[in-house]
């Protein structure tokens, strides 16, 4: 996984552009892109700050947590509907989710999706 770089060189570079130096030629002393240059300064002009903001976690699951007793009631209904159902019953709402979407919703909240026997084997398979 990637790592922000330091808060110390940051201030370097937006140092030097508020120096004079442009962001390309502040960005080529200091061995940065001139891509990081322009948002670090954008940073410092909006937020007063180059701190790097958090890197990684999850920021899609709460658009499919706010369905969360949508699903729960589509599961009660039937217990043993499938992903595949639960995702149509949620298309027919106007929600749009994946099946990899649901099997994470299902796996947050330590719901299991087993498939059960439906009948029990016969007793001549087994023997033979």
């Amino acid at each position: 996984m990637s790592k922000a770089l330091s808060v110390d060189l940051r201030e370097r570079v937006v140092a030097a552009v508020a120096s004079g130096s442009s962001c390309r030629a502040a960005a080529a002393r200091f061995g940065v892109s001139a891509a990081s240059a322009v948002r670090w300064c954008a940073l410092a002009r909006q937020a007063g700050s180059v701190a790097p903001g958090p890197l990684g976690g999850d920021r899609r699951s709460a658009r499919l947590e706010a369905h969360a007793a949508l699903i729960l009631s589509l599961v009660d209904r039937k217990s043993d509907i499938s992903l595949v159902e639960i995702r149509a019953g949620l298309a027919e709402m106007g929600v749009a989710v994946g099946i990899a979407s649901l099997w994470r919703f299902f796996d947050r909240h330590r719901i299991t999706r087993k498939k059960s026997r439906r009948t029990p084997r016969s007793r001549t398979a087994r023997t033979s």
